[in-house]
């Protein structure tokens, strides 16, 4: 029997004002089910649900890229022995928007990018075709776990 991966979470959604319904979906049990669904170590993890404001910001200064992005994550693990550490921020005008505009019920959207961002904080990326297939691949098997379809998948 394996055991599960420990989680140490802590959510903030200082955009909550603004999106109270984004808050109501996203109850600290469902998020800590997503996440861990898609870990593969014991993590420390921070998300933050933001405004297009504070996205915007980051995105800028941390990615020299002038406008808000869906997800960014921020790992802090320096080596494959350091822990599993990140914080992942979520827009959620820019969520919102895309789910959308894609056919997707918004809690799907943001399954997908809270699991995409998880496997960024443990240093999974998609810069070449090779690891974008891996990172998909073990996307859309963990969103299927979780009863989600294929985010890549466009909806009819």
């Amino acid at each position: 029997m394996t055991r599960a991966h420990k989680l140490t979470l802590t959510m903030q959604f200082p955009a909550a004002k603004a999106f109270p319904a984004h808050k109501a979906i996203l109850p600290r049990a469902t998020v800590v089910r997503w996440i861990k669904a898609a870990l593969f170590a014991d993590a420390e993890l921070t998300i933050r649900f933001v405004d297009e404001d504070e996205g915007r910001a980051l995105n800028r200064t941390y990615r020299q890229k002038d406008y808000a992005t869906n997800v960014l994550t921020f790992a802090y693990a320096e080596s494959e022995e350091d822990p599993v550490a990140g914080d992942l921020i979520l827009c959620c005008p820019v969520v919102e928007k895309e789910a959308a505009e894609q056919g997707k019920p918004l809690p799907a959207h943001y399954a997908h990018l809270i699991v995409h961002g998880t496997l960024h904080a443990q240093g999974y990326d998609h810069a070449d075709e090779t690891e974008a297939e891996e990172m998909e691949s073990i996307e859309t098997e963990v969103l299927r776990s979780l009863g989600f379809s294929d985010p890549y998948v466009p909806i009819p």
